[in-house]
């Protein structure tokens, strides 16, 4: 029977010079004195909050390193601090090759209705209205005709090549997702929501976090489009549904630019510096 993950035996650890662990502080603060002897790294994954940086900065003065996934965590207050910036990664030999020969707005979320405050279900409602619109993931039956079902990974991948439009909506608090990469790195044209909409419970609950890195990421009608305006990103995917040849440049730079952040090349080389492996 394997250990429980916030409670590891040392006997277990001794076969271990470096931990890594996925964001989750619990797993930290339950083994530090048994870790602490080891190079111990928090990995970040866009769900901290002030109260877990807090918790963080306490461990980082002894010695914990941190590694970010997006420079926006330093509008995170108060902070922890960054020992480097790495972020997620996709492999664009397993994207691209865009068709988008239909019709279809799409998104892919997990529980999207029951999780509609933290994946900003309304705006996506609003947005996709009177369009061929499909939510793919688990969990949506909640959301009806909208519900476009489980797919596998490779249904996935020939999903996003299929579709015509990608509407990103985020999940908050997070920087960026993986769907978001996905997308843009399969060159399907992706509109976004903007700033306010996606970092609306920071400010409805009065947190100085503008954490939502997509205005940093897409350059409105050069690799995708974004705004806080719904009739603004309405008339974006209208004019993506029309102008077939604009929708493949657009999905094109949004590819290159997907690449050029999250290739798992480039980001291999930055583990690999950081870890001087």
């Amino acid at each position: 029977m394997a250990p429980p993950r916030d409670n590891i035996p040392p006997e277990f650890m001794r076969h271990f010079d470096t931990v890594m662990v996925m964001h989750v502080p619990d797993w930290i603060e339950q083994n530090w004195e048994k870790w602490r002897d080891k190079r111990v790294i928090w990995r970040t994954i866009g769900q901290s909050t002030p109260s877990i940086e807090r918790r963080m900065f306490e461990y980082r003065k002894q010695g914990l390193q941190i590694v970010r996934y997006s420079p926006r965590e330093a509008n995170l207050e108060p902070n922890a601090g960054c020992d480097a910036l790495i972020r997620f990664y996709k492999d664009d030999r397993e994207f691209g090759h865009w068709v988008g020969a239909g019709n279809e707005v799409i998104t892919f979320a997990q529980d999207m209705r029951h999780r509609a405050e933290f994946c900003n279900y309304d705006a996506f409602m609003q947005i996709a209205q009177g369009f061929n619109a499909k939510i793919y993931g688990p969990k949506n039956e909640n959301s009806g005709e909208l519900n476009g079902g489980f797919l596998t990974y490779d249904e996935m991948r020939q999903k996003m090549r299929d579709a015509r439009v990608y509407i990103y909506t985020g999940t908050q608090p997070a920087s960026y997702t993986l769907n978001l990469i996905e997308a843009m790195m399969t060159g399907v044209p992706v509109v976004a929501i903007g700033p306010q909409l996606a970092n609306s419970l920071s400010y409805k609950n009065d947190i100085n976090a503008d954490l939502y890195e997509v205005p940093d990421i897409i350059t409105n009608g050069v690799n995708g489009f974004w705004s806080d305006n719904i009739n603004e990103l309405r008339k974006q995917i209208m004019f993506l549904l029309k102008d077939i040849k604009a929708a493949r440049r657009i999905g094109e730079m949004g590819r290159n630019k997907a690449i050029e952040l999250f290739g798992k090349d480039s980001v291999k080389l930055k583990w690999k510096e950081f870890l001087q492996i």
